[in-house]
């Protein structure tokens, strides 16, 4: 076995969570208290989710923790602590986030939308192609 533990993320207060369900489904939060090993207080000032009990399978906990949040902060202080560590710039420039963005963006497409895709994926195998050819008769 390994020395090293396999597991990062713990339900802690100061855990950035990506709420997904319901109608914050999306959004960023933070634990402010935990209230039994089912549930946990979220707030979200900055992103719009309201103060309120969550149920752990609700949510995702993210690599994100806000160290110098105390217990059962109120929304000024937790809106104060998450400006101030940047964590909407940070999840924006995540994988995790881009894939996200990636997603809806595909999921948002108009029909003529994705016609346009089409062409330009034939276009650019063409290209491909034709580059290949070549190569392949000069070498």
């Amino acid at each position: 076995m390994s020395s090293e533990a396999t597991f990062k993320r713990y339900v802690e207060v100061g855990r950035v969570v990506l709420v997904n369900d319901g109608p914050d489904a999306g959004k960023l939060a933070t634990i402010v208290e935990i209230i039994d090993h089912n549930r946990a207080l979220i707030d979200g000032p900055s992103t719009g989710v309201a103060r309120q009990p969550w149920t752990y399978r609700r949510l995702v906990l993210t690599p994100y923790v806000l160290k110098k949040l105390p217990r059962a902060a109120g929304s000024a202080t937790v809106k104060k602590v998450w400006d101030a560590s940047e964590v909407e710039a940070k999840w924006a420039k995540s994988a995790w986030a881009q894939k996200r963005a990636a997603a809806d963006k595909r999921r948002n497409t108009s029909d003529f939308e994705r016609f346009e895709i089409m062409l330009l994926k034939k276009q650019r195998r063409r290209l491909v192609q034709a580059a290949a050819a070549k190569a392949k008769k000069s070498a």
